[in-house]
C-alpha cells in the first residue's frame, strides 16, 4: 500500500519543524487513497489502483527554470533597480468610516488607500474578500470561503447604489436605522446583525434601482466576462438560502439529490422561477467588484505603484458554491490543515476542501488560472496564502486528528507557470506566504520564479537564537513584524498570546505557560539588544507593559532590512494589543471580528501612526549595505 500511496503522490513519511521524522500510519494512507478514488483494501485492489495511477500524465520535475512573475521593480517603474518599498496590511472588515453599518467596506478601504498612498506607501495588503455563505452569516472566516471566484457581498457600501440619502431613507423605511447605529458603535463586528441590516438595505435599493444598474456598461462587461460561473454562484446563493430555511444547514451535500448537480433540470427550473432573486445575487457581485475596483483606482491615483494586494485563501469550504459548481475538481473526504509545528504543537485542521491534482494535470490548471484572474481583477498584487500548497498540502482524513494527516503532492512546476503567466499579463506582483514547515529548496524555487517570500520578525533568528540583524535578512522577500495568525508587536511584548494559549489549553505536550513566559522574557532582551545594535533603539529595555517604544524600534528595524518590500500591519501602526485570529480556535477567541478603535481618515492621522510611518520610511531610506 505504501508503494501505491507514493505513486499517487501521498508522502508516506514527513519531517516536523524540529527535524524529527514521522511515518504515516496505514489507516491514514488508506483513507487518503480512497479520497483520490483509489481502493487499497486488498492486493487485487492495490494492483488495479496502481494501474490507474501509472496511466495518469506525470507532473513535470520541480525545477526552478521557467517564466518569472512580474517584478516589484517594474511595478514601481524602476526596472532593474532593487526596490526599497513599503506598504501596509489591513483587515478590511475591521476598518471604520462615518456612517458604516458595522463592518469595513470598499469605501473605507479606498479612504485608507488614499491616506497611505499620499504618505508614500506602494501597496495595501487586504485580508481575503472571497465570497462567504450569504445565507449563513455565522461562517465569517475570510479563509474558509464558499468560493474564491467571487466576493463577500458585505464589503459593499450601500451608498454606492443610489447615494447616502437613499440609504438613510431605506434604513428608516425598513426600521433598521437604530440597529445599524448600534452595530457601527460596537467594538467587534456582529456578523449576523451586520449581515441582516446590510442585505436588507442592499436588496431594498436593488429593487428600486436594479433596472438602472443592469443597463450600466460596466455591469454588462462584468456579466459577459464571468458568464456561467456567475450564474452558478448566484443560483447557489438562492438555493442555499431556501434550503437553510427548510433546516438543511450543511450546504449542498445535504440538499435533495436533484439539486446537487448544478446542471440538473431541477436547478434550471428553480433558477427560472426565482429569476429576480438570482438577478439580484448577480448584481450584488458586480457592486462588490465595482467597489473593490474603485479602491484600487483610489490607491493608484494616490501614488501607489502596486495598489491593493489581494489575498488568495488556500482552499474553499467543501459545502459551498465553488465545490458545488466544480464537483470533479474538488476532493471530498479530507480537509486541508498543517502538521504540528512550534506555534501550533497540536497541528491545525482548517476544514477546507482541497483541489484534485489529477484534474489540475488533465486541464492544464484551468481552474487555478481562473481563480488567479478573479483575485487579481481589482488588485495590483496577490498574496498566495500557504504557498506551500502549490507543492503539497497536508490532508487530514475526515474524523482524524490534525496530526494524523499526510502530504499530497501537487504539480508545482505547472502551477508556477500559470502564476507567472497571470502575473505578467496582469502586471501584478506575487507574494508567497511560505511560513511553517518548509521543504528544503522550496524557497529557492519560488525566488527563481520571482515570487517574494514572507519573513516575520519573531522567526528571523541567528545561530545563537538571537534576532537576525537587518543586513542579514534575505533579498527577494517581504518583511513584516507579524501576521494575522500571530501576536501583534504589543501583544507579543506583553505576552498576551501566551495568556490566551493558557486560557484555552492550546499548549502541546511538555509545554506550560510558565516555560513560555521564561522564554519570552529572554526573547524580549534578545529583541531589544538587536534593536540597540541596529541603532533603532536606545536606553534600557522597556517593561512588558510598555510596548510603544518596541513597536517604533521594530518598524524602523524592518525598514533597514534587505527586503525589497516591508509590510507594516495596521494593528502595529496603531499599537493594538490583540491579534485578528488565534489558530486552533473558532468562537473561543474573537477571530475576524476586531474593529479599529477609530474611523478613517482620523485613525491614520494620529501622532502615533504618523510617527511610526515615519520610522518605516526612515528605515527604508537609511538602507543596508548589500553584499
Amino acid at each position: 500500500m505504501r508503494s501505491l500511496a507514493a505513486a499517487a503522490g501521498i508522502a508516506t513519511s514527513w519531517t516536523d519543524a524540529a527535524g524529527q521524522g514521522h511515518s504515516v500510519n496505514p489507516d491514514t494512507l488508506r483513507a487518503l487513497l480512497a479520497v483520490l478514488g483509489l481502493q487499497a483494501d486488498s492486493p487485487a485492489q492495490i494492483r488495479e489502483s496502481l494501474d490507474q495511477v501509472t496511466a495518469l500524465p506525470p507532473p513535470r520535475p520541480d525545477a526552478a527554470a521557467g517564466p518569472r512573475c512580474f517584478g516589484l521593480d517594474a511595478a514601481l517603474g524602476q526596472p532593474g533597480r532593487p526596490p526599497r518599498a513599503w506598504g501596509v496590511t489591513a483587515q478590511l472588515y475591521g476598518l471604520r468610516r462615518s456612517g458604516d453599518p458595522g463592518c469595513g467596506d470598499t469605501t473605507a478601504l479606498a479612504g485608507l488607500a488614499r491616506s497611505l498612498g499620499k504618505a508614500g506607501a506602494c501597496c495595501l495588503g487586504v485580508s481575503p474578500v472571497h465570497a462567504l455563505f450569504g445565507a449563513d452569516p455565522h461562517r465569517w472566516s475570510p479563509y474558509a470561503p464558499s468560493s474564491r471566484l467571487f466576493l463577500n457581498e458585505l464589503i459593499i457600501d450601500p451608498d454606492d447604489i443610489a447615494g447616502p440619502a437613499e440609504t438613510a431613507q431605506a434604513l428608516d423605511a425598513l426600521g433598521l436605522a437604530a440597529r445599524a447605529r448600534a452595530a457601527a458603535a460596537a467594538p467587534l463586528v456582529d456578523w449576523p446583525e451586520v449581515a441582516a441590516v446590510k442585505r436588507a438595505v442592499i436588496d431594498h435599493l436593488l429593487k428600486a434601482h436594479g433596472a438602472r444598474l443592469a443597463a450600466d456598461a460596466g455591469w454588462q462587461a462584468f456579466r459577459a466576462a464571468r458568464d456561467r460561473a456567475l450564474d452558478d454562484h448566484a443560483v447557489f446563493e438562492v438555493l442555499d438560502a431556501r434550503f437553510r430555511e427548510q433546516g438543511l444547514t450543511g450546504g449542498w451535500p445535504t440538499w435533495p439529490q436533484a439539486f446537487r448537480n448544478p446542471r440538473s433540470p431541477s436547478v434550471a427550473n428553480m433558477a427560472k422561477g426565482a429569476a429576480e432573486a438570482v438577478d439580484r445575487a448577480r448584481l450584488r457581485q458586480w457592486l462588490a467588484f465595482r467597489g473593490l475596483a474603485g479602491a484600487q483606482s483610489a490607491a493608484t491615483d494616490a501614488g501607489m505603484g502596486v495598489g491593493l494586494i489581494a489575498d488568495l485563501a488556500i482552499g474553499v469550504d467543501g459545502s459551498g458554491a465553488q465545490s458545488w459548481s466544480e464537483r470533479t475538481g474538488i476532493l471530498n473526504g479530507a480537509g486541508i490543515g498543517a502538521p504540528p509545528d512550534l506555534f501550533n504543537p497540536l497541528g491545525q485542521n482548517w476544514g477546507l476542501a482541497a483541489p484534485s491534482p489529477r484534474v489540475m494535470l488533465e486541464t492544464g490548471c484551468a481552474g487555478f488560472r481562473q481563480m488567479l484572474d478573479a483575485t487579481l481583477a481589482a488588485a495590483g498584487g496577490i498574496r498566495i496564502d500557504h504557498v506551500l500548497g502549490l507543492m503539497r498540502l497536508w490532508l487530514i482524513p475526515d474524523g482524524a486528528a490534525a496530526s494524523e494527516g499526510a502530504y499530497l503532492r501537487y504539480p508545482l512546476a505547472e502551477m508556477l507557470d500559470v502564476v507567472a503567466d497571470v502575473s505578467q499579463r496582469r502586471r501584478a506582483v506575487v507574494i508567497g506566504e511560505d511560513l511553517g514547515t518548509v521543504p528544503e529548496g522550496f524557497r529557492q524555487v519560488l525566488a527563481a520564479r520571482g515570487l517574494m517570500g514572507t519573513r516575520v520578525l519573531w522567526f528571523e533568528r541567528d545561530g545563537t537564537d538571537g534576532f537576525r540583524a537587518p543586513e542579514a535578512w534575505e533579498d527577494g522577500i517581504t518583511a513584516t513584524t507579524t501576521t494575522h495568525d500571530l501576536p501583534t508587536t504589543a501583544g507579543w511584548w506583553r505576552g498576551l498570546d501566551i495568556a490566551w494559549r493558557e486560557r484555552l489549553s492550546l499548549f502541546g505536550p511538555g509545554e506550560t505557560a510558565a516555560l513560555a513566559q521564561e522564554t519570552r522574557t529572554r526573547d524580549r532582551t534578545r529583541l531589544w539588544t538587536a534593536f540597540t545594535n541596529a541603532g533603532t533603539a536606545t536606553g534600557p529595555e522597556p517593561a512588558p507593559d510598555t510596548p510603544a517604544p518596541v513597536i517604533d524600534a521594530a518598524l524602523d528595524f524592518l525598514g533597514r532590512s534587505r527586503a525589497p518590500l516591508v509590510l507594516a500591519p495596521l494593528e502595529d501602526l496603531i499599537g493594538l494589543d490583540d491579534q485578528p485570529n488565534l489558530p486552533g480556535t473558532i468562537h473561543e477567541h474573537p477571530n475576524w471580528r476586531r474593529r479599529m478603535p477609530a474611523p478613517l481618515p482620523g485613525l491614520v492621522a494620529t501622532p502615533a501612526v504618523v510617527r511610526r510611518v515615519g520610522r518605516v520610511k526612515g528605515g527604508r531610506e537609511k538602507g543596508v549595505t548589500r553584499g
